[in-house]
């Protein structure tokens, strides 16, 4: 620990802190432009400038490390010269722009040149101007008010992990550009919004549309892919406007991703917005009583075994485990959310969570991926493990086709023998998993999706046996789940009773089995579009839903549902922490929340199912199943050893590429992602 004096106090940091977050430690606001906490130091917007004792001229605080004895003063008027004198070289050429500026009212150069600067301005001549650069359909620039703060391009370079913003030139000349003037290739550019100081970089979509003063704010969680990163929805009326990150150190820092941040359009398309019953081969509207009452007439005239419920990938925990009550008493467990018939072991909550952790990556030394293509599925995630790579700090391989990654990876082939060499000691990567002192394996759908899934994941847990992946100081067993609604419903049981035989009992597999030769004559939709709809077409089929996607053009009944920006929602992440979405605005049209939809089915069919209102489904919901009695928070689950008779097939494991920008009804119904995908095949025609 290192003693210095700030203003006159003296305080105790560690060693190769610096002067500007000593300072910080005290509450004593510095200035500054360049310095982002989760950013490389560059040190070259002099706006952190303090005194330092024998120092003949100020020094930048951001940049110093602390020293003994060292003496600082933030409040001198020699300080206050300095920054005044920054702050009018910064706005010598920075336009006039503020009253039609996006950035206005949230401004770093606004504030501080409120707080820190001159009175006045001695610069007479003619400010300079730079060309607007092409950055693709998420990114506005205006690129003369850019201060040269290089935020955008250190995010890109070591946060994203792909260089595709530099600077060009030199002095008052210099350029903020991407190199070739193309779309953005990075699944979290619309970050560099956020880090940029100024009004340089601004949202494209969201371009003169609002103030930040005029909307509302609220917290809630994205549900577009199952990482569950934190975001703030802002909105006007019944329209959401942006979305936004929220700081959560042990999810997402502060980032998320582009899709999180843009598909928000998609809400305003191809919504459901009322009830609809298909009569004479044609969906007409109808009123909530007369759909409610068809519905109910259907079911009382079928046995439990000739019904089924899917769930699908954005639905919430409250909806499915109300729906899982509701199909209980009527006799029917013929309920799932695997849309994709997916091998996951629900023996234990430790054998379907990312055990190690968000947060607890940093801990790590070695990380083994199998058949996992994190960038697509969880980008945000894969930037935390490209810094950590980049750093030094972990080393990274993976047995799986070779896709395009933003950090260096250990390529060790695709064929499933390669894990039986490795648990053999044969291959050369057996070694260094052996030498790991926090070794990580992370499975994703390449590996799980397969029909011999089950005897991958058998052969994994050899694996993790052999090498201690897993003891009691440290758990590296991690599923990379891909759906917001997966974790929820295998923690509440909306999943078949034996999800280790072929077809996972009455899940997914056979439900479209036997809907298709008409043993089951009843399936209801709970926001499924993703399965083969051509096997329910026999079937009398209840889709409820916010959007007009495949599961409502295959549906006799549409019960028109809230999205998740309009209704509050436990969603369970895929490391199993629990999280609130919360309504940022209201249903549109006749649309009602999930529960109440379920609910009145419910007084149709003349049940009670003693849980009238959201508490009461929360209190049952943590009575059950005691994950949720903690929000915010993992529950950890016992870790058991997997065992299967299936036959391991000899094909590479192969990551399926996934249309990134179109994965959901929300996103599927997005303008902007639209835009994003035309990008992208553009970009990839001129490759």
């Amino acid at each position: 620990m290192i003693k210095l004096t700030i203003d006159g106090i003296e305080v105790e940091v560690e060693e190769g802190t610096t002067v500007f977050r000593a300072c910080s430690k005290l509450g004593i606001e510095i200035p500054h432009f360049c310095f982002h906490e989760r950013l490389k130091i560059a040190g070259n917007c002099r706006m952190c400038l303090v005194e330092m004792e024998k120092s003949p001229k100020p020094i930048a605080s951001c940049a110093t490390p602390v020293a003994p004895a060292m003496v600082i003063r933030t409040n001198t008027i020699g300080v206050k010269k300095a920054r005044e004198g920054v702050m009018e070289f910064l706005l010598i050429n920075h336009p006039l722009d503020c009253p039609i500026c996006d950035q206005g009212g949230e401004c770093d150069l606004q504030d501080q040149a409120f707080k820190y600067g001159g009175v006045r301005s001695r610069f007479l001549e003619n400010k300079r101007t730079v060309k607007d650069k092409y950055m693709g359909p998420l990114i506005k620039t205006q690129m003369t008010r850019c201060i040269q703060c290089t935020r955008c391009i250190r995010f890109a370079t070591d946060i994203a992990g792909i260089e595709e913003i530099g600077a060009i030139y030199r002095g008052e000349h210099m350029e903020v550009t991407s190199y070739l003037e193309r779309s953005l290739e990075s699944e979290l550019s619309g970050n560099i919004i956020d880090v940029c100081p100024v009004g340089a970089l601004n949202s494209k979509p969201y371009s003169f549309k609002a103030r930040s003063w005029e909307l509302k704010k609220t917290e809630s969680i994205d549900v577009l892919d199952a990482q569950g990163c934190n975001i703030r929805v802002d909105s006007r009326g019944s329209e959401v406007m942006r979305i936004l990150p929220r700081v959560n150190d042990d999810i997402n820092d502060e980032w998320i991703s582009d899709k999180a941040r843009f598909a928000y359009d998609g809400l305003k398309y191809q919504r459901l917005d009322s009830p609809y019953i298909r009569q004479n081969g044609k969906l007409v509207e109808a009123s909530w009583s007369d759909a409610i009452a068809l519905v109910a007439q259907k079911l009382k005239s079928l046995a439990g075994e000739q019904m089924a419920a899917i769930a699908g990938i954005l639905a919430c925990t409250e909806s499915m485990f109300l729906l899982k009550t509701l199909l209980q008493k009527l006799g029917c467990n013929n309920f799932d959310s695997n849309q994709f018939n997916y091998k996951i072991d629900r023996s234990s909550r430790g054998n379907y969570l990312f055990n190690t952790t968000i947060s607890g990556l940093k801990k790590a030394d070695l990380i083994l991926l199998i058949g996992a293509n994190i960038r697509q599925i969880a980008p945000v995630l894969n930037a935390r493990i490209g810094v950590l790579q980049r750093e030094g700090k972990l080393k990274v391989a993976r047995i799986g086709n070779v896709s395009d990654q933003t950090y260096s990876i250990n390529e060790l082939g695709a064929n499933p023998e390669t894990i039986k060499a490795i648990i053999s000691g044969e291959h050369q990567f057996s070694k260094e998993l052996a030498a790991a002192k926090n070794p990580v394996i992370i499975i994703g759908d390449g590996a799980y999706s397969r029909d011999d899934g089950y005897a991958i994941l058998a052969l994994i847990h050899q694996m993790v046996d052999k090498y201690k992946i897993v003891r009691d100081d440290w758990n590296g067993f991690n599923i990379l789940h891909n759906h917001a609604s997966m974790v929820g419903s295998l923690d509440i049981g909306f999943s078949p009773k034996n999800s280790s035989t072929k077809g996972g009992g009455n899940g997914v597999y056979e439900i479209l089995q036997k809907a298709e030769i008409g043993d089951i004559k009843f399936v209801y939709l709970l926001g499924s579009d993703e399965i083969d709809m051509s096997k329910i077409k026999s079937s009398f089929v209840v889709y409820q839903g916010h959007h007009g996607d495949n599961g409502a053009n295959a549906a006799d009944v549409i019960f028109p549902a809230s999205s998740y920006t309009e209704k509050d929602a436990i969603y369970v992440n895929f490391e199993g922490r629990p999280q609130y979405a919360r309504a940022a605005t209201s249903p549109v049209g006749q649309a009602k929340e999930d529960w109440v939809i379920i609910n009145s089915l419910a007084g149709g069919l003349g049940l009670n199912l003693g849980m009238n209102n959201l508490v009461e489904i929360r209190n049952k919901l943590a009575v059950e199943f005691p994950v949720f009695a903690n929000i915010s928070e993992i529950i950890s689950g016992d870790f058991i050893k997997f065992t299967s008779t299936d036959k391991l097939l000899n094909y590479d494991i192969v990551t399926e590429p996934i249309n990134y920008y179109m994965t959901d009804s929300i996103s599927r119904a997005s303008v902007t992602m639209a835009k994003c995908l035309e990008s992208k095949q553009e970009r990839e025609k001129v490759a």
